[in-house]
């Protein structure tokens, strides 16, 4: 009998098996000479022989390249080495056993592998492991894969969410590494909460119908139930209790593009949204459960919620059909009114292929640049330009999986015109498997 194996270890999947260093990479185009820094990617690479039960079980490995003055000078992919890697015995708490693959991100001079379950791990430039990391003993709980750094303080604001009271504990970090603030937020559930917001006034945190349920099989123990309604908590940044605002459509909101207050003091949060139907079908391609679907999202499409802490009213909006996730922006204007935001356009919705996407909000247009048969890119992280004056002055960054090719590259992208095609292409020495979130990281930091 063949073996059918799991999508989520298949194709644009399918492990790399080997740990690697390349010096000296074949770039074409020319490459911005401001690009002086790292490129860091994470996801889920079993080792192996290993199938996990669900995508997100999968043993974290970071994909790093380096650029300088012009140049690709390495590139490198390291295991993130827990504990969980090996699933060797262990005398540490249950918080370290992280598969620590979800995001990569730098803050207070350290270099942290996420996974939301956990505690961060630590692993330096080159990307060797160091080890769990508490923030000096001051966090005992899980941490976010999706912190948020404010830009006019640089702090660093982040939860942790439990199927257990207290469901969820709210964090901040100051700008050197140190916990300043921690604080229960009351009224959440035990919902499945990956990402929030984060506006000048406010923290927001969301509350969705995928709760936890000890039946669920696939080792991830939640579930979606009917019945319970996307709720988004305001938690007021200066102090105070959260407010919770109700939307009859149930939703789940996985990634958050961005949060803002607009000049009517109504507070805005922009993501794509997964109805029952479209959450469903994901998760069974996140587990391999039969009928799974061709691609690991089928169906979350771009949205917009409007909540009003002086009425009470909210509203909900669609603001594009295509089917799109990973949505990214450019990281300054984090908590402030955005024009432009970007995300991976999936096959569906009148797209047959992989795309990136340009979304302007001020117009309702959107640009797209198509990678081409058998081409899925990740992520695209935006870079500023050097004296760039704009929102959109900048680059957008992403590796790029060739199942015909066999092969990846990192794109450097215009994030000014995505119909410009490649500024730069980094030619990468094997395969990097599809992955999920990551960071630049420049010398400056």
């Amino acid at each position: 009998m063949t073996e059918i194996r799991k999508p989520y270890i298949s194709g644009h999947f399918e492990p790399t098996t080997e740990e690697r260093t390349a010096t000296g990479l074949t770039v074409h185009g020319s490459l911005p000479p401001e690009l002086n820094g790292r490129y860091f990617r994470n996801g889920h690479n079993p080792r192996p022989g290993v199938t996990p039960s669900h995508w997100f079980k999968g043993a974290g490995m970071l994909h790093g390249v380096r650029l300088a003055d012009g140049h690709a000078e390495w590139y490198r992919n390291r295991w993130v080495r827990t504990p969980y890697l090996d699933g060797v015995p262990f005398t540490g708490t249950e918080l370290e056993v992280s598969a620590a693959a979800t995001n990569i991100i730098f803050h207070g001079g350290r270099y942290l592998a996420l996974q939301e379950a956990n505690l961060p791990w630590e692993v330096t430039a080159e990307l060797d492991t160091v080890g769990a990391y508490d923030f000096g003993g001051t966090l005992t709980s899980a941490m976010t894969a999706h912190p948020k750094v404010d830009p006019a303080t640089g702090e660093l604001h982040f939860f942790s969410y439990s199927p257990f009271p207290p469901f969820l504990t709210y964090y901040v970090v100051d700008a050197a590494g140190t916990v300043i603030r921690s604080t229960v937020i009351d009224g959440a559930g035990p919902s499945l909460m990956h990402d929030f917001g984060l506006t000048r006034d406010h923290v927001v945190f969301l509350d969705s119908p995928v709760v936890f349920d000890h039946a669920e099989p696939s080792g991830i123990p939640y579930r979606w139930h009917d019945g319970i309604p996307l709720r988004i908590g305001l938690l007021p940044r200066a102090g105070g209790a959260p407010t919770w605002f109700e939307f009859d459509d149930p939703a789940v909101i996985l990634h958050v593009g961005n949060a803002f207050t607009d000049e009517r003091g109504r507070v805005v949060l922009r993501a794509p949204k997964f109805d029952r139907s479209s959450w469903e079908s994901s998760w069974k391609w996140w587990t391999g459960a039969p009928g799974y679907a061709p691609t690991p999202n089928i169906g979350a499409t771009h949205h917009q919620w409007i909540l009003d802490p002086a009425t009470g009213k909210v509203t909900e909006e669609s603001l594009d059909d295509l089917v799109t996730e990973f949505p990214a922006i450019n990281d300054d204007y984090t908590g402030s009114t955005n024009r432009y935001s970007y995300a991976v356009g999936f096959p569906g919705a009148g797209l047959d292929s992989y795309h990136t996407v340009k979304f302007d909000h001020r117009t309702g247009q959107r640009q797209l640049f198509g990678h081409g048969d058998g081409r899925m890119p990740g992520e695209a992280v935006f870079v500023p330009a050097a004296g760039g004056s704009r929102e959109d002055d900048g680059y957008l960054l992403t590796i790029v999986s060739d199942l015909r090719a066999d092969a990846s590259q990192l794109l450097v992208l215009s994030a000014s015109d995505l119909t410009a095609g490649p500024i730069a292409t980094v030619e990468l020495p094997q395969r990097v498997p599809a992955g999920i979130h990551g960071s630049w990281i420049d010398d400056e930091n």
